[in-house]
């Protein structure tokens, strides 16, 4: 039997003078250590690899970020210059005929509310991109709709100086004392049957436009002018806006594309 006035010796028991200290100690030890340094080393890899990735990830975002306000910013620019221009054309033409002012003004004031809209959208899209973290995804889904929109504006560009050449036309045969009225109306019944059917010009709403400059663009240069750009006043202030309404439109069908509306 045990004599329990004297036990074994155990691990945590000092070894009796005279002997060498008990290896069981260190052969615990040393595994222990090797555990807790190979846990401090795969903690620090983990941690390195994650900043990684979220480095990369928040530059990509930053990128889309900068490239996307790069871009309105600059549409912003242009659109206020066009706006400013064209309402200075309206002041030169405010002593026309009162329907004439009314129509100008009111597409104005139509046109600054859009840009307004189009600025605080651009705000809320930028917001959401933020909050929702996916700036890759909405990078190339942006891509993917510009590249649509852009087709679009190109077939209305075209459109657009279609009506700009027939409108050149229209004007020099007003002003012209040898060419017959027939023709100038017949140009006139062209140019409204094609923005009755085109789907752009529709969507441009040109039609009231086209109607108020057959009405009341009655200016031309001097007699002896050859030139046809000098010819007619309200048919350039139109052509100007919806060449700006096309850019609008645009920018406007393709936030609502990329936010979902």
């Amino acid at each position: 039997m045990n004599n329990l006035n004297n036990p074994p010796r155990w691990n945590i028991r000092p070894n009796e003078a005279g002997e060498d200290r008990n290896k069981w100690n260190y052969a615990l030890l040393v595994p222990m250590l090797a555990l807790a340094a190979f846990r401090w080393v795969w903690s620090k890899e983990s941690e390195k690899e994650i900043t990684k990735v979220k480095t990369e990830y928040l530059r990509k975002v930053t990128i889309a970020e900068k490239e996307l306000e790069t871009k309105y910013r600059d549409i912003i620019v242009e659109n206020r210059r066009a706006v400013a221009h064209l309402e200075i054309e309206l002041e030169k033409e405010q002593n026309r005929t009162l329907s004439y002012r009314n129509a100008l003004i009111a597409q104005s004031k139509q046109l600054v509310e859009e840009r307004k809209q189009m600025e605080l959208e651009r705000d809320l899209l930028k917001q959401e991109i933020n909050v929702a973290q996916k700036g890759s995804k909405m990078q190339a889904l942006y891509a993917s709709h510009l590249e649509k929109e852009e087709e679009w504006q190109a077939k209305a560009k075209i459109l657009l100086k279609e009506f700009e050449d027939a409108l050149k036309e229209r004007q020099n045969i007003y002003c012209s004392w040898r060419r017959p009225r027939k023709d100038r109306l017949e140009i006139e019944k062209h140019v409204l049957v094609k923005a009755a059917s085109n789907p752009v010009a529709v969507e441009l709403g040109m039609t009231d436009g086209l109607i108020d400059i057959f009405k009341h663009d009655n200016h031309c240069a001097v007699l002896t002018n050859t030139n046809k750009c000098e010819n007619g006043r309200l048919m350039w202030i139109y052509l100007k806006y919806w060449e700006l309404l096309v850019n609008l439109k645009k920018f406007k069908r393709l936030e609502d594309a990329v936010t979902g509306k």
